[in-house]
């Protein structure tokens, strides 16, 4: 049974527009051993207007001097960036990965050998750029922040009828705030996503720390997507809400160990259980010492450990049998 789960790493725009901090946390993901890095990739220019605000935590952390175009233009990455980072995650044998927030995007991002692609949350309702995305057929992941059940189903449809199966769809459930407060990350909504629509599920997470990811694998999450920098001291919108090295290394690691701990759901004697079966359990041993001929009963018999003599589930079988011979104290009862 295979349980592993795809692991993005999302520097998203942590490198501040610099190549070789973008190549760094290629390297910090790779010795992390997540399955991709993800980057983003857009045009401040076609992406909002030049008097779209920011989002109040992108003002916490990024000051209001300079307008969301203004900010997002600093974090742009070129087409020589994306090839650069490309052959940098080859050498690194990490997979490369990049959400595409606007048609031209998306077609730099298959020209560039991208065979499957992501729907952030901002776009879940973008009719025209799903419907781009669905008619090329690939694996597509939908982040789902903000959404409703309807507002998914609605964008299901839209890639299914552009051309891509719903066997191809992943959603993640996700909260776009940053970070999220544990008590909206409702993590249950992932199992109801894939109640309703019979779709692969996962979880973009933005809590603080690693648990909920954890939680979200041992409830049937097939992604996850989080966020990392190389220090969350460093500027720019997102840095504050994402895991550090070590704390990217210890979610993978945590979320291998319960890969491999939810097993296949049988319920079986395990090879260490067996060794230490008849040392745990009890037989059925004299109280006192018992003559042949005595008859077994409670005042003679009782249990204690090892488990290597009758079960006492067969205690009301033996009680009223005859003693074949002399037994001692301790000694465990024969038939």
């Amino acid at each position: 049974m295979n349980n592993r789960t795809l692991i993005i790493a999302e520097a998203g725009v942590n490198h501040n527009g610099d190549l070789g901090l973008a190549k760094q946390l290629i390297d910090v993901a790779a010795v992390a051993g997540v399955d991709l890095v993800k980057f983003q990739t857009f045009n401040a220019n076609r992406q909002v207007t030049r008097s779209a605000q920011k989002a109040d935590y992108q003002t916490q952390t990024t000051g209001n001097k300079e307008s969301q175009h203004e900010m997002l233009r600093r974090l742009e990455l070129t087409d020589d960036m994306h090839r650069e980072l490309i052959a940098h995650c080859a050498v690194r044998n990490i997979g490369f990965f990049s959400t595409g927030f606007d048609v031209e995007s998306i077609d730099l991002l298959l020209s560039l050998g991208q065979d499957h692609f992501k729907i952030p949350s901002g776009e879940i309702t973008n009719l025209p750029y799903l419907r781009h995305i669905g008619h090329l057929g690939k694996s597509v992941i939908i982040s789902t922040g903000m959404a409703t059940l309807g507002e998914i189903e609605a964008a299901i449809d839209v890639l299914e009828l552009a051309g891509t199966h719903r066997a191809r769809i992943t959603v993640l459930h996700c909260t776009t705030e940053y970070p999220t407060p544990m008590n909206e990350v409702n993590l249950r909504a992932m199992q109801s996503i894939h109640s309703a629509f019979g779709v692969a599920v996962g979880y973009s997470d933005h809590t603080p720390g690693i648990e909920v990811a954890i939680a979200a694998v041992a409830m049937g999450a097939t992604v996850i997507e989080k966020h990392f920098t190389l220090n969350r001291n460093l500027p720019g919108p997102d840095h504050q809400a994402s895991l550090e090295p070590a704390e990217l290394k210890a979610m993978v690691a945590a979320i291998r160990n319960i890969e491999v701990a939810l097993g296949d759901g049988i319920k079986r004697l395990t090879p260490s259980e067996a060794r230490n079966k008849p040392i745990a359990r009890k037989s059925l041993v004299a109280s006192q010492a018992i003559k042949a001929g005595e008859v077994f009963s409670a005042q003679n018999i009782t249990t204690k450990r090892p488990g290597t003599g009758i079960t006492p589930m067969r205690w009301e079988e033996v009680m009223g049998r005859i003693a074949t011979h002399d037994f001692a104290a301790d000694e465990l009862i024969e038939l």
